[in-house]
């Protein structure tokens, strides 16, 4: 077990407070028009805090490939937040700190490094123990003291290295973005073949760490992550019972074993949590037609929500009002976006997309923004996403292979998601204005990302 042992002064100064206030009300002209619905709904700012950060110093020589590793994941880590400007290290000075004593402050914030913060620090590896001194300071200010400043103790692993970078890093965006935390220490989970079959598998939010799940040697689809993150429900395909059909199955990050699930009539498929995580909704056909149906957590008192010529599937709960529910139905002719009530009331028909095909709904975190995938009429599968208050659109992806099952990362910043753009299938991550790419997986078929909620 790690744990933090030591916390330094973390008072902001002036001026510290002046960026942070106008970070949070500052944003990002997207990658296509520059509405301010769209910055103001993601937070990626327009005015972006300069940061540089120096290499961590090694105190011993096994240190030395653990600090390098720390100095290259929290630079990473800040690089991809959206929220700040990294300072280059090829304008940065010679000497660098390992300890606030041996900052000297203009050499960060003059030219050319220019910098307004400074991540810096030292990592001492003594037997199977690893120790990391980390601190953040305004460099313009030589007498505030750090913005942030933490001891890390833990075991001397890369795993554990990596794992005091994202907490530090989050620590820092989150002093940067008024409180809303970082996405470092977050995970995805997906779908992958690469063992042979279609099963469960997660990693970190940057790609790292990729491990399998389940075991299943049949069909896993569709995972999704509990509010509390405890959980991982999906589609599965049991090999064994009354019912061979697609059925709903529930995976423990606690104990790594699947929780026992009820089995129903019919196909099952696409769930999706309420908010609190005590019901999830997904698509049924025990009642002949593929309808929603919500049930509690623990698959008790199924109730069906919607009474419909056509199918019904792919529900997403409003994570903020808990109250309303986007889902995908072809009652129209072809596969459109809708909205209900949380008991099926309301249902009313999303304008602006009655051509082509609209899949995969997804909810931004603060509830006002909808992402999903639109196939136009002899065009590409492509990502947009609608403020529900105006139905104003944004064009995300554009016509670079398929693009699908969009997922939001819990800072509202960034978006998952799955491509054919390289070839074959795989997970792509990106800033929520569609920029910044970053392929996430190389091995087998990926699809069906979903970025965990803490």
């Amino acid at each position: 077990m790690s744990c933090v042992v030591k916390r330094t002064p973390e008072m902001w100064t002036r001026r510290a407070w002046k960026a942070l206030l106008f970070l949070s009300l500052a944003s990002l002209p997207t990658a296509v028009q520059a509405q301010d619905w769209f910055r103001t709904g993601t937070g990626l700012g327009v005015s972006k805090p300069r940061v540089a950060v120096a290499d961590f110093a090694a105190h011993s020589q096994p240190a030395q490939p653990l600090a390098t590793l720390f100095s290259d994941v929290v630079r990473n880590d800040l690089d991809y937040s959206g929220i700040l400007d990294l300072a280059s290290k090829s304008f940065y000075p010679l000497q660098v700190p390992s300890t606030p004593t041996e900052l000297n402050f203009p050499a960060w914030s003059d030219p050319p490094v220019s910098a307004q913060f400074l991540a810096f620090g030292n990592l001492t590896v003594d037997g199977s123990g690893l120790s990391v001194a980390a601190w953040f300071n305004d460099v313009h200010n030589p007498a505030a003291p750090p913005v942030v400043g933490r001891i890390y103790r833990g075991e001397a692993t890369e795993q554990q290295t990596r794992q005091f970078a994202h907490q530090f890093a989050d620590e820092i965006i989150a002093r940067l973005s008024g409180g809303i935390a970082g996405i470092a220490s977050t995970q995805i989970s997906f779908v992958s073949t690469r063992s042979g079959n279609k099963e469960i598998w997660t990693m970190d939010y940057d790609g790292a760490n990729q491990r399998q799940l389940t075991s299943l040697h049949s069909i896993a689809l569709t995972p999704r992550w509990s509010p509390d993150a405890s959980r991982i429900a999906f589609t599965c395909y049991p090999t064994a019972g009354a019912y061979q059909s697609a059925q709903i199955c529930m995976h423990s990050m606690l104990t790594g074993k699947l929780v026992s699930w009820p089995r129903f009539r019919g196909t099952n498929s696409s769930p999706a949590w309420s908010p609190d995580g005590t019901k999830i909704m997904f698509m049924s056909s025990m009642y002949g037609n593929p309808e929603l149906a919500v049930a509690d957590a623990s698959g008790s008192n199924v109730k069906r929500l919607t009474f419909s010529v056509g199918a019904n599937t792919s529900p997403a709960w409003n994570p903020k009002t808990a109250q309303q529910v986007a889902f995908v139905s072809d009652r129209g002719g072809t596969p459109q976006l809708y909205v209900m009530d949380a008991e099926g009331g309301d249902v009313q028909k999303l304008p602006l997309l009655d051509k082509g095909y609209v899949i995969d709904p997804a909810w931004s975190p603060n509830g006002q923004l909808l992402v999903f995938s639109w196939r136009r009429p002899n065009g590409n599968y492509d990502l947009y996403v609608m403020d529900m208050a105006t139905h104003d659109l944004v064009q995300l992806t554009r016509d670079a292979g398929r693009n699908e099952r969009p997922s939001w990362a819990p800072d509202g910043r960034h978006l998952v998601f799955e491509s054919t753009r390289g070839g074959r299938r795989q997970i792509w991550s990106m800033l929520a204005d569609g920029t910044n790419l970053r392929q996430l997986t190389t091995q087998g078929d990926n699809e069906s990302p979903n970025w965990s909620p803490k």
